[in-house]
């Protein structure tokens, strides 16, 4: 069952009973009282999942498998899958279902209380788009809010939801709102127009067949991912037999897995392989890929955290290099360090890339994987799509050109510096990259030769990668060398 996927239909997901299925929230009462509604264990994670990132900004991917992990005694295997998929589909689909409720509530959806919406949102998700049963949806939903919000606030989620079931599919919705164009496409595929339009330039997507592929590559952040495994210390053909996965078509290390749980692989509990989208090894790669004249014995991973592009760094590095991984988040050089607790001649360091302890020209290569808004990796994290704005990016672009500044002084003459990021906006991928290109001391190298059995990852000289094009994140790699 894909994250929050919209396309593959579900029951009420009853018991045998035809009780909701998992955890039963029942008021002790004198006799004669009445029973508190039961409450749907799945229904009741998915919201809690919901409140969790609405009112304390947590991240869905740290916060569901915690809570379901926690509440693994009462949820079935089906009924985790089914609060991962209103979990993450209600997350994911957040602008497209306020468009829908804001003609359906008599006052704006801003002034409701939190928790209402956030139930507002976990019903309408299940009619709109997985097509519950009304009574499933709409009875759950209310037994929630009277739960956790109150009676009064029970009868409006009713009376609303009825409305929502009454107006159809998705599509049906979004004709009825009367939008057009790419404001259509915003609501059709989850994302806000702003984030449409940053695509669409990406992509250079005019005309009738960049216009479907602008579609596919939207529709693509909507699917859940593979799970991508990188084989370290442990041969691939051997971590492919333990993990009952499938070479990955990129990169020589990749390991693609349909579903199961890679925490339980003996690799990567010891750490000889790890979790890593092959994307991420392909930009790490690119870096020891590229031509080197001179000497190669020191290398640089200038903004380390968590540590998985260093790791593969530390791998496959030939012997005698040194490298040194940084990062200016204590916490994440310790992640970092965990990740490279094997590894030999490796150096972890506390400190901001921009001003690091090491005098200019220090290193033969320097990968700088630079903090961006992770628009590329919008599959694993549903609610980033909504949490980020466009007054994000000038910010961002601007500490991406300031720490590219500091590792072209970074790297010696002669020496290499790939530049990656997890976004394929252009003011975060090329804009950044040109405004050092025309330096005397500059040269930009062509990425795309070096992996020439990656299709369609040419944007420049540069090396895109796209969800729907290679089923990898939306990385973006550049190298750039330092004229002596």
């Amino acid at each position: 069952m894909t994250q929050g996927g919209r396309r593959q239909g579900t029951s009420g997901r009853q018991g045998p009973s035809g009780r909701p299925a998992g955890p039963r929230t029942v008021q002790n009462r004198p006799e004669g009282r009445r029973v508190r509604p039961v409450l749907d264990g799945a229904r009741l994670t998915a919201y809690d999942v919901l409140e969790g990132v609405s009112a304390r900004d947590a991240y869905a991917n740290l916060l569901l498998p915690q809570l379901l992990r926690e509440r693994s005694a009462d949820l079935r295997p089906r009924d985790a899958a089914f609060a991962t998929q209103l979990a993450y589909g209600t997350l994911r689909a957040t602008g497209t279902l306020d468009a829908i409720l804001t003609g359906l509530v008599s006052r704006p959806l801003a002034e409701l209380d939190p928790k209402l919406l956030d139930l507002l949102r976990l019903g309408a998700y299940q009619l709109i788009d997985l097509r519950v049963p009304a009574h499933a949806a709409v009875d759950t939903t209310v037994a929630l809010a009277r739960a956790i919000v109150g009676t009064g606030a029970s009868g409006l989620v009713n009376a609303v939801l009825r409305k929502v079931a009454a107006g159809g599919t998705r599509e049906e919705w979004v004709t009825a709102l009367g939008v057009e164009g790419d404001e259509r496409l915003s609501l059709l595929t989850d994302h806000p127009l702003w984030i449409v339009a940053a695509w669409r330039g990406a992509l250079g997507a005019e005309g009738l067949g960049a216009d479907a592929e602008l579609e596919a590559a939207l529709l693509a952040d909507d699917e859940a991912p593979e799970v991508h495994l990188v084989a370290r210390s442990v041969d691939r053909a051997t971590l492919i037999a333990s993990s009952d996965g499938l070479p990955g078509p990129w990169s020589p290390y990749a390991v693609r897995l349909e579903g199961g749980d890679p925490g339980l692989l003996a690799e990567v509990r010891s750490g000889a392989a790890g979790v890593q989208d092959e994307g991420s090894q392909l930009a790490a790669l690119a870096l020891v890929r590229a031509p080197m004249e001179g000497p190669d014995q020191t290398w640089l991973d200038m903004c380390a955290g968590p540590g998985g592009k260093a790791a593969l760094l530390a791998a496959v590095r030939p012997e005698g290099v040194q490298l040194t991984a940084a990062d200016r988040s204590e916490h994440r050089v310790g992640l970092v360090a965990s990740a490279l607790r094997d590894a030999e001649d490796v150096e972890v360091v506390v400190t901001d890339g921009r001003s690091g302890p090491w005098a200019p020209g220090s290193f033969d290569r320097v990968l700088l994987d630079a903090p961006c808004t992770g628009l590329g990796a919008l599959r694993r994290r549903p609610e980033v799509r909504w949490r980020r704005t466009p007054e994000d990016v000038a910010p961002l672009a601007e500490l991406q050109r300031e720490l590219l500044d500091a590792a072209l002084v970074a790297v010696r003459p002669g020496g290499v510096v790939a530049y990656v990021t997890c976004s394929p906006h252009t003011a975060e991928t090329v804009d950044v990259v040109a405004a050092v290109a025309d330096r005397p001391d500059v040269e930009v190298l062509a990425v795309p030769p070096l992996f020439p059995g990656v299709p369609d990852a040419a944007r420049g000289d540069a090396l895109q990668l796209w969800p729907h094009r290679h089923g990898t994140d939306a990385m973006f790699v550049a190298l750039l060398r330092r004229r002596g």
